[in-house]
């Protein structure tokens, strides 16, 4: 089947910054992929290429099989990008609106104003949204043509915890529903929440891309935490406060060589690693 969106061989550079360096990346249909990493590993200009807002000095990009430049490679794909610009005086209800009729089977206005929590914002002018306010809107505006492909640019930047539950709600039920949503965040939570699978960017090329699953088992290892005031008889133990943590491959087994010791192993808890522990654990870092 084809992607929805991929890159192949991309570079791309402005003036003398490499931002992508021979950069492969596959968005398969249906599901959730999130594109980690940190500020300038070129994530933004990877959606810019994708999206047909730029071009590559390499290598090629397409949507659907298409050249992203062409207006029908887009009809299918609705956007959050990570800067957001309204009219300032045009109603939040009116900027939905425009936006269904570029659709030709858009979400009902109903179902978008219920799935996103826009009722109090509908008659108010954009100017006059707070940045959380817009960022909700500019989510919903991405959702409101019903795409194959949605591309969210840190979504939940600047949300308060009740839009940031909507806005994970919505896109759960589009990949649920058969949709396919490629999003970038910086925060590795939202993406153990919500992916299928992690393309990790750093200083413009990937240097992980898995599934989520496949991610953390390939870090192989397993989170084993207590309470412990004194000295541990085993090393490789992370310390916060009063909190110990070790990374094993083994959690029986440490747990086994702890009690024989003699160790107190008040409020333990055994758990997979997260995304971030796995990466870590990758990355070489402790």
């Amino acid at each position: 089947m084809t992607p929805a969106a991929e890159l192949r061989g991309v570079a791309k550079r402005y003036g003398a910054t490499v931002a992508l360096d021979e950069v492969d990346l596959v968005v398969p249909r249906g599901g959730v992929l999130a594109l980690l990493g940190p500020n300038g590993a070129g994530k933004s200009t990877a959606l810019a290429l994708l999206l047909g807002l730029r071009r590559p000095d390499a290598g090629w990009a397409r949507l659907g099989g298409s050249d992203p430049r062409l207006p029908r490679a887009r009809r299918g794909v609705g956007v959050t990008p990570q800067e957001i610009a309204m009219p300032p005086t045009l109603r939040a209800e009116e900027a939905l609106e425009l936006v269904r009729r570029h659709y030709p089977a858009p979400l009902a206005a109903a179902e978008l104003v219920e799935r996103f929590g826009l009722l109090p914002l509908l008659r108010r002018q954009c100017g006059g949204l707070s940045g959380g306010e817009r960022r909700l809107v500019a989510v919903a505006l991405a959702f409101a043509g019903a795409p194959h492909l949605v591309v969210l640019d840190e979504p939940s930047a600047g949300l308060d915890a009740a839009a940031r539950l909507r806005v994970w709600e919505a896109i759960r039920a589009h990949a649920g529903a058969g949709g396919t949503v490629l999003l970038t965040t910086h925060q590795l939570a939202e993406a153990d929440a919500l992916a299928d699978r992690v393309v990790v960017l750093d200083r413009g090329r990937v240097v992980a891309a898995a599934a989520l699953d496949e991610i953390k088992a390939r870090a192989g290892l397993t989170s084993v935490a207590f309470r412990a005031n004194g000295p541990l008889p085993l090393d490789g133990a992370v310390r916060d406060g009063e909190r110990v943590r070790f990374a094993v491959r083994d959690a029986g087994l440490l747990v086994a060589r702890l009690v024989r010791a003699g160790v107190s192993l008040e409020g333990l808890e055994v758990r997979p690693l997260t995304l971030e522990e796995a990466l870590a654990q990758l990355e070489g870092t402790p």
